[in-house]
Formats: structure tokens, C-alpha cells, sequence
């Protein structure tokens, strides 16, 4: 019960993890000092899929599966287990990483053109 818990638990933070690596750029325009954790953070993201280095938080919940008793997640990880197939074909998933990649793009130029604009004023 204790292990399962911390699977789903562990699973939840990967889930948040994406997302902030996908939309943490557009939080950023409200809240300047976090570009800093978002650049960190897409640098893993990208990281891990460019270059292949394991994700703790996919070993972290592969363990704890495990010691539940249930099967852990496949060698393939996170992205390839729960959003490949399932929230997109297994053939779109070159469109998608484009896709993510421009939405993160997208989001620093938007950070830099609103840090460039003069602060509107009251009339």
C-alpha cells in the first residue's frame, strides 16, 4: 500500500514535471524570477530525450512499483508509457516534440518581448 502510494505519488510529479517543461515559459510572464527554473528544468527534459540519460523520478517510481508487487514501468519510461499512444498516436510523436519544443520557443520570446515593453500606465 506504502509502495503503491509512492508510485502514484512519484507519478503525479512526473506528470507536473512535463507540464511545467511544456507551459512553465508562459508562468514565467507573471512571475519573471522563475525562468531561471523553468530553463532548468527544459534543459533536463530535452536532455533526457535528446541524449538518453535515465529520469530518477521514472527509476523512483519503477522501484516502488516493484515493491508493490506491480510490474514496473517499461525501459521505453514515462513519455513512451503513459502519454505515446495514449494522449497521441505513436506516429505523431515527432509532430508532438516539435509541437512542445515551439511552445517552449514560443514562451521565451513572449518572456523576452514583455521584459523589452515599457510598463503600461494608468490614464
Amino acid at each position: 500500500m506504502l509502495f503503491r502510494l509512492l508510485a502514484d505519488s512519484t507519478m503525479v510529479v512526473h506528470y507536473a514535471f512535463v507540464g511545467y517543461v511544456v507551459a512553465g515559459g508562459f508562468l514565467a510572464w507573471r512571475w519573471p524570477r522563475t525562468i531561471w527554473l523553468h530553463i532548468a528544468a527544459v534543459a533536463w527534459g530535452f536532455g533526457g530525450i535528446l541524449i538518453g540519460y535515465d529520469c530518477p523520478l521514472t527509476a523512483l517510481e519503477s522501484w516502488a512499483r516493484e515493491r508493490g508487487g506491480e510490474a514496473p514501468l517499461p525501459d521505453s519510461g514515462f513519455i513512451a508509457h503513459y502519454l505515446t499512444g495514449v494522449l497521441y498516436p505513436e506516429s505523431a510523436l515527432t509532430l508532438v516534440q516539435v509541437g512542445v519544443a515551439a511552445l517552449v520557443l514560443g514562451s521565451w520570446a513572449g518572456f523576452v518581448l514583455r521584459r523589452r515593453m515599457p510598463p503600461m500606465v494608468a490614464a
